[in-house]
């Protein structure tokens, strides 16, 4: 049977925190080189052989190679191989109009879950999945919903609460920066990016009410080469940090800093990126897609997947600080981030999730 979307939601949040999540920092990016209606679609995949699982992701325009959420879906691929049997398939998209063909190819071709990686795939897979409601999808960065606004039966979608982790790195770049001066390149001004910026300039502000943080975006997500033009602009224009939320297209920022060499920091976001850069990496806000991604295919393989949306956040251990180069933080640093992690798992601050609530924020005393 199929059950309303708020018990759907309660029951995954509570897998979710049963079983725990693996920081994405912990998980190493070596191995990424390169629902139903009627009836209950997890009954099937719960009788299907190991050997038979197929386990698909669609990425966006970034792919395979983008040192974030791209990779570490591929990394949650690869680990459900390994733990659940079967095989992966990735289905990489160059561009948009390619999202709808590749996310039905996955579902005619057999795929066990097929996992859509970014919030630019949501339209597509809506409707991808409304076309096939006996197939299972997990979406990250987004939630699936009908016209009506409910969170689709066959969906499993995923959000992060990156606010809570970019409060913690602009505590760091906050206490870091010589010049007060801080520049932000997005990808696209969409949810995610925004609260990684709105989380940021929140946590610089907290301890460093001097610092400015400036915005500018890509356009893209795949555009490395304009990405290192607005690194090179903010330091040109005395920002010594900038912080990297433009997906594949962030490798030309960390090319930038280290043309430019000591001084010249990055922080970055969904994985550990302390090896673009040893020498000019300062910290970085990490997301768990890789154990979202297996855990949804888990609960394929056991029969117990369901639709519905979940959001992690820092205690869920679905983000927080990378841990890499956590040793090369003074410790009086360490002590605000310390304190304010405790202060947002306690609900005693609560970083802003937009520009709107960031401006409306005060910030507190760490």
């Amino acid at each position: 049977m199929i059950t309303s979307p708020t018990g759907r939601a309660a029951r995954r949040a509570s897998r979710y925190a049963a079983l725990g999540l693996a920081a994405a920092a912990a998980l190493s990016l070596a191995a990424c080189s390169s629902g139903a209606s009627g009836t209950d679609s997890t009954d099937a995949a719960s009788t299907d052989s190991a050997s038979d699982y197929v386990w698909t992701m669609v990425t966006d325009q970034a792919g395979l190679g983008d040192k974030g959420f791209n990779d570490l879906a591929k990394l949650g691929l690869d680990q459900s191989v390994e733990e659940l049997g079967g095989k992966a398939q990735v289905l990489q998209s160059t561009d948009q109009a390619q999202y709808v063909t590749n996310l039905q190819q996955a579902v005619t071709s057999g795929s066990t879950v097929t996992t859509g990686v970014g919030f630019l795939l949501t339209d597509a897979l809506v409707e991808v999945a409304q076309a096939n409601p006996d197939a299972m999808f997990t979406l990250i960065d987004a939630i699936a919903t009908d016209e009506d606004g409910e969170p689709l039966p066959n969906v499993a979608s995923v959000t992060f609460k990156e606010q809570e982790a970019s409060f913690l790195t602009g505590i760091v770049a906050g206490l870091t920066t010589e010049t007060d001066s801080i520049g932000f390149v997005g990808g696209l001004e969409i949810p995610a990016v925004l609260r990684f910026y709105s989380g940021f300039a929140a946590g610089v502000a907290s301890v460093n009410p001097d610092a400015t943080v400036t915005p500018a975006y890509v356009g893209s997500f795949a555009d490395a080469a304009k990405a290192k033009e607005l690194a090179l602009g903010f330091y040109d224009q005395g920002s010594d940090i900038v912080m990297d939320v433009a997906g594949g297209g962030g490798l030309g920022i960390f090319d930038a800093a280290k043309e430019l060499g000591d001084g010249h920091w990055v922080v970055s976001t969904d994985t550990c990126k302390v090896d673009l850069a040893p020498d000019n990496f300062l910290t970085s806000a990490v997301k768990d897609v890789a154990g979202s991604v297996l855990r949804e295919n888990t609960a394929a393989a056991d029969g117990t997947f369901e639709g519905g949306s979940v959001e992690l956040g820092l205690s869920d251990d679905g983000v927080g600080l990378c841990q890499d180069n956590i040793d090369t933080i003074p410790a009086d640093i360490l002590e605000k981030v310390d304190a304010a992690t405790t202060a947002i798992t306690s609900g005693e601050i609560v970083p802003p999730a937009t520009p709107e609530e960031l401006e409306t924020f005060e910030a507190p005393s760490l």
